[in-house]
């Protein structure tokens, strides 16, 4: 047969077929009897079906499994049959790519939202710079997976208020399950002229107390009382929290007394019977600290004056600024002094105080306030309002924040109280170390503080003593047990016979003791309520009302922050929730309660 009629036939590979003696070198077999895969029964690897010749096994067993090569057939017997071995194996769950990039889509939109940022973010600049990223670190194709991701403002605005939901839904179930809980409620308007309750929640949980966001409101109507308390009363109902646990309800004692909060106040405390009302103790101390003698009142106000004259003409401030660039100043910017904002005060004196020689050279003598920058009487007023305020601050900002009780700002205020009088007499001895402002200047001038100027900075300290102890009486509180019941020698009389025991008895505690020196008062109390139950409780029901209105405030600055005359329609409600609130979402829920995990969801 020629050459070119040769048929050719391909070669089909040999098929090796097990055999139990490879049970000698710890291999069995996985798969079809008749061409089967050889499978290592120590580390579970399996080799292709070309492998299943001795010497190949044997190669493994000794590079692999060292330790291992001189054991009988009877031991890899054992083996292959443990429970271990004979286990079926667990799946896996490996997310679609459709559910990974929900789940990213959600992560997104919480990051916006916590940003306050516009939804639009999401698509006109995370995303392409996400693809960047990816494209650069891996290569094309990761980044194209990125396109799965749906970050549209409809899409985004969905996710949050899928992401609020969730936060909601969770408070809920915590407060269906507390002892009791306090109210914090204000109104404002917002840039659309809508009337915006914000209503904050304060109450313990797993051996904490927990402060969050209970609603944000729009009211449509008329922003009366009755219409307040009924919308915070529909959610009650709505969501089957009981007013009974209504412990107490903190308000701004100068809203309080403009008809609409006292009237929402009145309704609430008739469907919680027990509970009692409050106001902010932070307003008591702002009020406290406008009195002050005249002549420092003059300087105060002439102050302003000349921040006013600079801050409102806008040529004037950027000359003032190149000016104070020039001159090599430390800043370069005067501060506005408003009445709204309390902390302002002391750094809008500081600030004035710092550039007065550069004031002096950019005020001309036109001027009706230009002699006050050269006037050392007024120059030594100025410092000292300077030094007091900035202390007066300190105290403001102490009394702000998580964990803040009535005992903190009483102690607070006690301590204010007892170094008032000590800078009181440190001035009438005509020292002035406890106000650095003033004495560096004093020492800078070579010169000492008029008679004058000393009467008026004692009877300015003195009359803010007074005035505070109006605002804060010192009384005798049945609750000081609460704040440290370690001594504690006579019963209260706000305990009974029975809770006075269970006191004896915490205190008699060694380890509670050392617990005390360790944790913060509010969680002190909220672990002892599974050892010492009644007590506890009580002690927990005197801390939970609000001591301030600090958080009220805080969301409406981010309120305003978030809904701007630009985003005039946004509904905030669910920004509000996510951003004031201490509650993490739960994605991987959220994304499982959805019937079809498409990424347009």
């Amino acid at each position: 047969m020629s050459g070119s009629n040769k048929m050719t036939f391909s070669k089909k590979p040999k098929r090796r077929k097990y055999d139990e003696s490879y049970l000698s070198f710890g291999f069995t077999y996985f798969g079809n009897r008749d061409a089967p895969h050889a499978q290592c029964v120590l580390c579970k690897k399996i080799l292709s079906n070309s492998s299943l010749a001795p010497s190949k096994l044997r190669r493994h067993l000794e590079t692999k499994h060292a330790a291992y090569k001189d054991k009988d057939i009877s031991f890899f017997k054992q083996h292959l049959d443990s429970p271990e071995n004979n286990k079926p194996p667990t799946p896996k769950i490996v997310n679609t790519d459709n559910e990974s990039a929900t789940e990213a889509s959600y992560n997104v939109s919480y990051h916006i939202a916590l940003s306050g940022e516009a939804h639009t973010i999401g698509e006109l600049l995370i995303k392409p710079c996400a693809k960047d990223v990816v494209m650069r670190m891996f290569d094309e194709q990761y980044s194209k997976k990125i396109d799965a991701v749906q970050l549209s403002n409809s899409t985004v605005a969905r996710r949050i208020k899928d992401l609020a939901a969730d936060i909601e839904e969770e408070l809920v179930c915590r407060l269906k399950i507390c002892d009791g809980f306090s109210l914090q409620l204000d109104e404002s308007a917002d840039v659309s002229g809508l009337a915006v309750l914000l209503v904050f929640i304060r109450y313990r949980f797993n051996k904490s107390i927990e402060e969050d966001l209970l609603l944000c409101e729009s009211l449509q109507s008329n922003a009366t009382g009755e219409e307040i308390f009924n919308c915070i009363n529909s959610f009650m109902q709505k969501h089957e929290i009981e007013w009974e646990k209504c412990v107490d309800v903190c308000s701004d004692a100068s809203r309080a007394t403009d008809g609409k909060i006292a009237e929402a106040i009145t309704l609430m405390k008739y469907v919680a019977p027990e509970s009692t009302s409050s106001h902010c103790l932070l307003y008591r101390h702002a009020l406290a600290v406008k009195v002050m003698p005249t002549s420092l009142k003059n300087v105060l106000n002439q102050a302003v004056q000349i921040i006013n004259y600079i801050k409102a003409r806008p040529h004037q401030s950027r000359l003032l600024k190149i000016l104070c660039e020039e001159m090599g100043a430390q800043h370069t910017a005067l501060l506005l002094n408003t009445e709204e904002r309390w902390l302002t005060r002391g750094k809008v004196l500081v600030r004035l105080f710092e550039l007065r020689r550069e004031l002096l050279v950019f005020t001309d003598s036109a001027f009706p306030l230009s002699d006050c920058l050269t006037n050392s009487s007024w120059l030594l007023r100025l410092a000292y309002l300077a030094d007091i305020f900035t202390k007066l601050n300190e105290v403001n900002l102490s009394m702000q924040g998580k964990n803040v009780t009535v005992f903190t700002v009483f102690d607070k205020m006690s301590s204010l109280l007892r170094k008032l009088e000590f800078w009181a007499s440190s001035v009438e001895e005509e020292n002035f170390d406890c106000f650095p402002t003033l004495s560096d200047f004093l020492t800078e001038i070579n010169s000492t503080v008029d008679k004058d100027i000393c009467s008026a900075v004692v009877q300015h300290l003195r009359g803010l003593r007074s005035t505070l102890l109006k605002y804060f009486p010192v009384t005798n509180d049945s609750n000081t047990w609460v704040r440290n019941p370690f001594t504690v020698t006579v019963k209260p009389a706000s305990l009974v016979a029975r809770d006075y025991e269970s006191l004896i008895d915490l205190t008699s505690d060694s380890q509670v003791k050392q617990n005390f020196s360790e944790l913060s008062l509010n969680d002190f109390w909220s672990n002892l309520i599974q050892e010492y139950p009644s007590i506890a409780r009580r002690a927990v029901r005197v801390l939970l009302p609000f001591a301030t209105m600090h958080l009220c405030e805080t969301g409406f600055s981010y309120y305003a922050a978030t809904k701007t005359k630009y985003r005039k329609r946004l509904d905030a409600a669910p920004h509000m929730r996510i951003r004031l609130s201490n509650i993490t979402p739960n994605i991987k829920r959220i994304c499982d309660k959805k019937t079809q995990k498409h990424c347009s969801h």
